[in-house]
């Protein structure tokens, strides 16, 4: 009885192992990657012409030409569910729907499980169109998406493509479905998966040209060409790159319709810089119409690996250090302050970085200012996009800028010389959805008041978060002389950008040697402006100054003219340098308005009590001005405060509903709103 007893177990664990062996090989087979060759990519990727794909139908010169240049608000970094995260959280909003919300249309916040009960679907509505917009998919998976999607291919029976649709489910919450979803590809990385792509990747490939095509086609019906200039709309994607979970995510904005066919993502090349050199070599240098800019984003999660310093890089010569900057220079123009995910200016208490503790650096960040951490010193990190790891003075905009200095210094080139915008990165459509009082979430899973408001969430060894720390995000803004593509990207291109965390703040920053202090009182201040001085964006050269004169800068700001918008209540001036230790340093300066918060809201009703101003301007010289100093200086104006989304929701609900977060102290009642501008570098030359 005992043998027989025996042969069973044997047999019943011989079944088992066979099982978990099956199952081995099985998941090898599914998760099995593409093994690409040069050969092939090239075919795609730098031999097919780079051409608009659409006829259009030229355009007319715009009526509103400003030589002195209009401000215009847009969105370049919004998603549709043409990206793969996006269409896993459910959501059905194509780029057609995305550009007609820009424009003013509202957007109901659909997602796919939803039945004909319609009720509880949020519909927003911009209460102003925006004046531009570029939908920026994730090209990394946009044609395994297009394959999972839509039948009659070789890939849509797979089970990878299940998962990825919701066919099958796996053992988790219902809360988790759509991120095990969004995994079903992500778990690829920076490969191509062999039973959606195929041996050698063709599917994929050939599939994600039909997405670029209904990219660009959405692009082309949404531009506007009559004398109007209402609407401009840019041909865009992401390259959406992560590093050990550490984030290294650019957007590329194409100039006009003359594009590549196929956009290169992080699956075709995991290197930032062959990309900035594939945008060079196939379509700023290709003698077509072809231009496009690197907007990258999210440096707050990106572990020090952003900007981190070239001149620290082993393995190069200097030569090859400096090739890389000045690619970076001229790919990469504009960096993206602040979004959905979190506040990228600075953060207090850097290594290497001297300069008094700034209150508003503690301005929307995911990581709760006060939370122990380990700080990242010369190194890079990992696990920035998981919100954990160290942290960086390599992952702030502040500091890359300063830091760009100390790098000129060494290697002759400054490879940090960025322009500033600010962005949503909106999963839904909502393009420009920044009301703090009529946020509807960034995902489309955060659609309802208690789930954005979720509170802190761990998954052991994966990730960490808190939902109630993300925010509507902000604007990019642009001084440009019409609503135009042209006027636009060389706006862009030159830098007389701006970014705000919301509101339609116009901000201005110029830099001369002769500006009076009476110029802001001048109805011609601005033409005096550019006249005797560089806009932000450019360079004030020491060589210009013929009378020997210390530089002063001009900087000035307009409310947000829309009835609730707060009023202003200063400008300041950030400067960094480098001092003679190496150390970067940043100084921030008060120049207009009230140095101490005199404005306040009541956070039981969100009523602003009354102060503040409805502009500011001021004639500034840096009392620690050593002209033998290189120096960058930017601008930051700053609002009142204000309810923040997370308190209206918490009013919106009854006491009882109201879920911890409400509570929580570490969550702020109020912000701050804002807007930086481009800087100005002071070049001892």
């Amino acid at each position: 009885m005992l043998k027989t007893g025996l042969t069973i177990t044997a047999y019943l664990l011989a079944a088992v192992v066979i099982t978990l062996m099956g199952l081995y090989f099985w998941l090898q087979s599914q998760l099995a990657t593409v093994e690409s060759t040069a050969d092939f990519d090239a075919r795609y990727f730098t031999q097919q012409p780079v051409k608009p794909n659409f006829t259009a139908n030229g355009r007319e010169d715009c009526d509103d030409n400003n030589e002195q240049r209009n401000a215009y608000f847009g969105e370049l970094h919004i998603h549709t569910a043409i990206s793969h995260d996006s269409s896993s959280f459910g959501n059905v909003a194509l780029p057609t729907e995305a550009y007609r919300f820009a424009q003013g249309e509202p957007l109901s916040i659909r997602l796919k499980s939803d039945n004909s009960d319609t009720s509880h679907i949020p519909v927003v509505q911009l209460r102003r169109p925006l004046d531009f917009a570029a939908i920026t998919d994730h090209a990394e998976n946009f044609g395994e998406t297009h394959l999972c999607l839509t039948d009659n291919n070789p890939a849509y029976d797979q089970a990878i493509c299940k998962v990825y649709r919701g066919d099958i489910k796996l053992p988790v919450s219902e809360v988790m479905q759509p991120l095990m979803r969004m995994m079903a590809l992500v778990i690829f990385s920076n490969n191509r998966s062999e039973k959606i792509c195929g041996q050698d990747g063709h599917r994929c490939i050939t599939a994600a040209i039909d997405q670029w095509d209904e990219e660009q086609r959405a692009a082309e019906q949404a531009y506007d060409r009559s004398s109007d200039c209402r609407f401009t709309s840019f041909v865009a994607y992401e390259y959406s790159l992560a590093a050990e979970q550490a984030n290294l995510h650019r957007n590329i904005i194409f100039a006009n319709d003359t594009v590549p066919p196929v956009p290169l993502s992080s699956k075709d090349q995991t290197q930032p810089e062959k990309l900035w050199q594939w945008l060079k070599d196939y379509c700023i240098d290709s003698g077509t119409d072809c231009d496009a800019i690197s907007i990258p984003h999210n440096s707050n999660w990106s572990s020090g690996r952003m900007f981190y310093p070239y001149s620290a890089v082993e393995g190069i010569d200097d030569s090859e250090r400096q090739r890389l900057s000045r690619l970076r220079q001229q790919v990469e123009p504009l960096v993206e302050i602040m979004q959905v995910k979190g506040d990228s200016e600075c953060r207090n208490g850097l290594s290497n970085v001297v300069g008094g503790y700034d209150e508003l650096c503690d301005f929307e960040k995911l990581r709760e200012p006060q939370e122990p951490t380990v700080d990242c010193g010369d190194e890079m990190g990992r696990g920035g996009m998981s919100l954990q790891g160290c942290i960086s003075r390599n992952s702030y905009v502040r500091t890359a800028l300063t830091q760009g200095l100390k790098e000129a210094q060494s290697l002759g080139v400054n490879p940090f010389e960025f322009g500033i915008i600010a962005a949503t990165d909106n999963h839904t459509g909502a393009s420009g959805a920044v009301r703090e009082n009529a946020f509807a979430g960034s995902t489309g899973m955060d659609r309802k008041a208690s789930n954005r408001l979720g509170g802190p969430k761990i998954v052991p060894g994966v990730a960490k978060g808190d939902s109630t720390r993300y925010n509507p995000g902000g604007l990019a803004g642009i001084w440009a002389e019409e609503n135009s593509r042209p006027s636009l990207f060389r706006a862009m291109r030159r830098k007389e950008t701006f970014g705000t965390s919301g509101p339609r703040i116009k901000p201005r920053l110029f830099a001369g040697w002769d500006y009076h202090s009476s110029i802001c009182d001048s109805a011609d201040m601005i033409r005096t402006a550019y006249a005797n001085g560089v806009p932000m964006g450019g360079k004030l050269l020491a060589k210009n100054n013929t009378n020997n004169n210390q530089p002063r800068l001009l900087i000035s700001a307009q409310k947000d003219p829309i009835n609730d918008a707060s009023n202003l209540q200063k400008l300041q001036i950030i400067k960094g340098w480098v001092d003679d230790q190496g150390r970067l340093n940043e100084h921030v300066y008060d120049v207009a308005g009230d140095a101490e918060t005199v404005g306040s809201v009541n956070t039981r009703t969100c009523e602003p009590l009354p102060s503040g101003y409805d502009q500011l301007c001021a004639v500034w010289q840096d009392p620690q001005f050593d002209p033998e100093l290189n120096a960058v200086y930017y601008g930051r104006v700053v609002e009142n405060p204000s309810c923040r989304w997370s308190t209206y929701d918490c009013l919106s609900l009854q006491a009882d509903q109201q879920p911890l977060a409400c509570s929580n102290p570490t969550i702020p009642k109020t912000i701050q709103e804002r807007a930086w501008t481009s800087p100005i570098w002071y070049i001892n030359q």
